[in-house]
């Protein structure tokens, strides 16, 4: 799934491969998919594109944003996007297929849910784009300390888990439920565990654990759980998700855990991060 990591990495590696390419074709829903979610009607997406010229792509929050002339095309959750060249042979399933004038192309499939987006950028009025543009990502300045116990100690937030306050209602914009295991994991602190029992030393931890796991996940070029734009998983080894579940604990040897909560799996050794009600 896309998420802030993901977002940067993908965008980087699009400005480096695929700006300045001209399209020559669109093809959507060649593997029809009732969870695409597309702006508009799909099926003008080759006459609205064709002959349109590629610019630069950059993160917002957990999405991914390309610039295509006066028209931006935006991905958003489970999209997988693969970069093509001339060469590599068309995947047999996808829900988007931009072909370029040099015989490269761009691939989008997807496997649970996704969005593609083609559309005037004054016209997007999707909430979690509008909202990602507006708040500072966790991997910049101003995202300071101030700002994140600002989160902390807005109104309810102390009734709400670790996982809830930092991965859910866009509080911040691209941190989701796969990075944010391992964020917890780094802070000692359990997924469930109430804001409201929150020590200024576990605050300082995790704001801290934002900081450096982000980083860190960026420098490797992503999650191993992850593929980027060449199906290459990245190289910061996960230390508490689904290619870790039952294996020992790097730091105290206990086993990861996997469990089902809010909606989604949380990854927790429960020797480090203990829960505290």
């Amino acid at each position: 799934m896309l998420e802030l990591v993901e977002a940067r990495i993908l965008a980087e590696q699009m400005n480096l491969s695929i700006c300045g390419k001209r399209i020559s074709k669109v093809t959507t829903l060649h593997s029809p998919h009732k969870f695409a979610f597309f702006h508009g009607d799909p099926q003008t997406y080759d006459e609205l594109l064709r002959g349109r010229q590629i610019g630069k792509a950059a993160p917002v929050g957990g999405q991914l944003r390309l610039e295509i002339e006066d028209l931006i095309f935006v991905f958003g959750d489970g999209v997988d996007l693969r970069y093509l060249n001339q060469d590599e042979k068309r995947p047999s399933k996808h829900q988007l297929l931009i072909e370029f004038e040099d015989g490269s192309a761009l691939s989008g499939s997807i496997q649970m849910y996704g969005f593609l987006s083609c559309v005037n950028e004054s016209d997007f009025d999707s909430p979690y784009y509008l909202v990602a543009k507006k708040k500072p990502s966790p991997i910049t300045e101003e995202f300071d300390m101030k700002y994140f116990l600002d989160i902390l100690s807005a109104p309810g937030a102390e009734k709400l888990s670790a996982k809830a306050v930092l991965a859910t209602e866009q509080r911040i914009p691209g941190l989701g439920n796969g990075v944010l295991q391992d964020i917890l994991y780094y802070a000692n602190l359990h997924p469930k565990r109430k804001v409201a029992t929150f020590s200024e030393e576990d605050k300082d931890r995790l704001f801290h654990s934002i900081k450096s796991t982000l980083a860190q996940m960026i420098e490797l070029g992503g999650r191993d759980t992850e593929k980027d734009l060449y199906g290459v998983a990245g190289r910061y080894v996960t230390r508490a998700s689904k290619n870790s579940v039952g294996k020992p604990c790097s730091i105290c040897g206990h086993p990861i855990l996997k469990e089902a909560y809010l909606g989604g799996s949380i990854y927790y050794c429960e020797g480090c991060q203990v829960l505290v009600k």
